[in-house]
């Protein structure tokens, strides 16, 4: 990992490393491997943020799985605006009968999955489960249950590994933390 990286000003210090990332992600693979055993589940990414954790977990996965992607917008800045808007759908894909799993980037306030979640569940899906790469549980202000979870995080700022500020960091391998 670098030391201290700068994005629009701001300073972000090393915190998750790309190798524990991969050994995360793997765990998670295995776990959705042994849950899902001679099912076909529908992984559902949420772009933009959890597009690599979405590629990573499903070649982690040895199942037959499908996926698709929706995009949903809560944030404004370095913080969560408490709406959420649906930017891309599901106009495409038939979820009925079918075992989901969201993919998602990080669930902080659970404000994103709240509202997502009984919308996908009235389109009949045989179940939903919910695979997120970062949890803040000190921020969490609606019930959301998260099956399959990377990392609990404190609740502060992170980019890297597909999460961005204003647009930039998702490139980045690792996981850097707002300095203080």
């Amino acid at each position: 990992m670098k030391d201290n990286i700068e994005i629009h000003g701001l300073s972000f210090r090393p915190y998750i490393s790309q190798a524990q990332i991969a050994e995360k992600i793997a765990e998670i693979g295995q776990q959705v491997s042994r849950d899902y055993k001679g099912k076909s589940p529908l992984f559902l990414a949420v772009l933009n943020g959890a597009f690599m954790f979405a590629a990573d977990l499903i070649r982690a996965c040895e199942i037959d799985c499908a996926i698709s992607f929706i995009r949903l917008a809560s944030y404004d800045g370095l913080n969560s605006s408490g709406e959420v808007k649906t930017v891309i759908g599901l106009q495409d894909e038939d979820v009925k009968g079918k075992d989901v799993v969201i993919i998602e980037d990080i669930v902080d306030t659970g404000q994103t999955m709240a509202h997502f979640v009984p919308q996908l569940e009235e389109m009949g899906p045989a179940s939903v489960a919910i695979a997120s790469f970062l949890v803040k549980r000190e921020a969490l202000e609606s019930d959301v249950d998260i099956k399959y979870v990377g990392f609990e995080i404190p609740n502060r700022f992170v980019i890297g590994y597909g999460l961005d500020y204003d647009g930039l960091g998702r490139n980045i391998p690792d996981i850097y933390q707002l300095a203080d």
